[in-house]
């Protein structure tokens, strides 16, 4: 397994290493060793999450208040999933800045994004099934969007493609009326969070 930081710091790609014979294949999906040890700090798992997305399904930006906030770990282990990763940190010297991550069930990768990031994924191919592990539970009153097509933002999403998106998600404001809004979380809140949690 190796692990590397993308482009918006305090969060990874996991390139995996499956392992096959003749009955088929293995793979360790995720190791809360190699994670610790890149991050500074485990991740708390409070719940677990599956997706079954249809070809051009759309999902997020999402991200949670900090604190706690949710950090997340990505999977795709059926399908293919373009996951994109967006600094919506106030203060950050990186904020509105992405990643993307090309998540496939045949050469296995997985993203980890600490709290206070953005998350959005599109599959790309029909019945992309995503597994997410996530640091607190569902929240409603804590949980917000971003518009995943703000022309600002410009992620990277295929031009082939007829979006599905959910009604939420349809409705949600731009990061610039977010931040004005003061929907988004700030730099100092998040730094502080991984400060507590590297503290243990």
């Amino acid at each position: 397994m190796r692990i590397r930081e993308l482009a918006v710091p305090d969060s990874y790609v996991l390139d995996l290493v499956p392992h096959g014979d003749a009955r088929g294949r293995f793979t360790e999906w995720y190791r809360a060793d190699v994670l610790a040890e890149a991050a500074g700090f485990g991740l708390t798992l409070a719940q677990a999450n599956h997706s079954v997305s249809a070809r051009g399904s759309l999902r997020g930006v999402h991200f949670a208040l900090v604190p706690p906030g949710q950090a997340k770990y990505v999977y795709c282990p059926a399908g293919r999933v373009l996951d994109v990763v967006v600094d919506v940190r106030v203060g950050s010297p990186t904020f509105g800045v992405h990643d993307s991550v090309l998540l496939d069930s045949e050469q296995p990768r997985a993203v980890y994004l600490a709290e206070g990031l953005g998350h959005a994924f599109v599959s790309l191919t029909d019945a992309s099934s995503v597994t997410y592990l996530v640091s607190s539970g569902y929240s409603p009153g804590r949980e917000f969007g971003i518009d995943p097509l703000d022309p600002d933002l410009a992620l990277p999403w295929p031009a082939d493609l007829e979006f599905e998106l959910s009604a939420k998600d349809v409705a949600a404001p731009t990061l610039e009326q977010a931040r004005e809004q003061g929907l988004l979380p700030t730099m100092a809140q998040c730094s502080a969070r991984y400060a507590e949690l590297r503290a243990g």
